[in-house]
Order: C-alpha cells, then structure tokens, then sequence
C-alpha cells in the first residue's frame, strides 16, 4: 500500500473507533443518574481509552522498556473500560427490552469494535514510520561574535564618454619604442685564435690542458693549431 492510502485507512479506523467509543459512552451516560457529574464519571472510561490509542498510534517508541510500561498501562485502561462499559451496556440493554443471551451479547460487540479499532489503528501507524523519511533542516549558519566583516568591494565607476578625455590626460604615457642599435658587436676570437694564442703563451703546455682551459676537446685544439701549416701550404702552391 502508497502512503496515500495508508492515511485513508487510517482515517476509516479512527472513524470506527469513535463509533464504538460513542456507543459505549451513550450506553455509559444512559446508566448514570440524570445529572452532569454522574454521567461525567461514566463516560470517563471509554474516552480514556481512546486517548490512550492515540497516544500510542502517534509517538513513536525510542526504547523497549518504555514501550512495555506504556502498553501494560493501555491494556489495564482498556480493561477497566471493557468492565465498565460492559456492565452499563448490560443494564441498558434489558431495560430497553433485551433480554436473555442478547442483553449480554450486545455489549461484547461494541467492546470488540473498539479493541480491534484500537490495535488496527496502533499497527498502521507501526507500518507508516519507516515510510516517512525525516527531513531536517540545515541550521542557518550563525555569524561568531569574533568574526570579523567581510569588507564588500566597491564596483569601479562607469567612465562616461564626455569624460573620455579626462581618463585620456590622466592615463600614464606610453613611452616610444627604441630603435634597434646600429652598432656592431665586437669581434669575438674565435676557437682557432684562442687556441694559438694559448700555444704562444705558454708554448710547453699539453693539448689536453689547452683543451681544459679553453673549453674544447683535445682533438679540436690538434686540428687548430695543424691548421696553420696548411695554410701555409695552401699559400705557397698558390703562388
């Protein structure tokens, strides 16, 4: 069964409920003596007992004990008012013309509305809290008394367009670009020089060690300084 009819049937057995619960307060009333607090009295019981159905049916049970204690007390309220409904009845029935088996029969079928009543309506209520998902609502969150407040920044202006040439006169001059150097870069010696000019420096020194110093391998530093030679060579054939 949907939720939806769930509270439909629901609502039809409280409805029976309060019929059975009427019948036994009018037969209650009609027993008493004809004045308020004497028909007070005897209609206490039966609305007792319907108060304590729906107690039950709607607060939900958080712990056994308590559960048990509230069920003992509903079952010694429905007891006192079956006796004294059913006492009431009786005598109201035969003195309004049933009598025999009838007189006490009647009574036990109005007790039997309110005790089936009572326990349908305590099991739809088991039967619809699982189905009802609690839904808490997220606290606000609250401001501490040491926060400090956010300071909002402050949208820029709307320049206007007849100020255009106020922003234009206070914005920062853009600088002219300079020109490219026209000088020319020193020449720097290349490997060949840097080579003889450490051979004629320290004309002893191996060419590993001209290598380690000018950054070169020792294969480069033999074919720079055998390069001369063949320049050499190259000259005289020429000529």
């Amino acid at each position: 069964m949907t939720d939806r009819h769930l509270v439909r049937v629901r609502w039809g057995v409280r409805g029976a409920l309060a019929l059975g619960v009427a019948a036994s307060v009018a037969a209650n009333m009609l027993h008493a003596d004809p004045n308020p607090i004497s028909q007070a009295i005897s209609a206490w019981p039966p609305l007792a007992l319907l108060l304590t159905v729906e107690l039950i049916s709607r607060v939900p049970v958080h712990r056994r004990s308590l559960a048990v204690v509230r069920l003992s007390a509903t079952a010694l309220i429905a007891g006192i008012a079956a006796w004294v409904s059913y006492t009431h009845m009786v005598a109201v029935a035969a003195r309004y013309g049933e009598h025999g088996l009838a007189s006490h029969l009647i009574p036990l079928s109005v007790d039997g509305v309110v005790v089936v009543a009572s326990v349908c309506l305590v099991e739809l209520a088991g039967r619809m809290r699982p189905h009802a998902a609690p839904v808490d609502a997220a606290p606000a969150p609250t401001p501490d008394a040491d926060s400090k407040p956010q300071a909002v920044p402050e949208a820029a202006p709307d320049v206007a367009p007849d100020t255009a040439s106020n922003a234009a006169l206070h914005s920062p001059r853009k600088r002219p670009a300079r020109k490219p150097s026209t000088r020319k870069p020193l020449p720097t010696p290349d490997t060949g020089t840097a080579v003889r000019r450490m051979r004629e420096r320290h004309p002893d020194m191996s060419t590993a060690d001209i290598a380690r110093r000018v950054g070169v391998t020792d294969r480069t530093v033999r074919r720079h300084l055998n390069a001369p030679k063949a320049n050499a060579h190259t000259k005289e054939t020429t000529r």
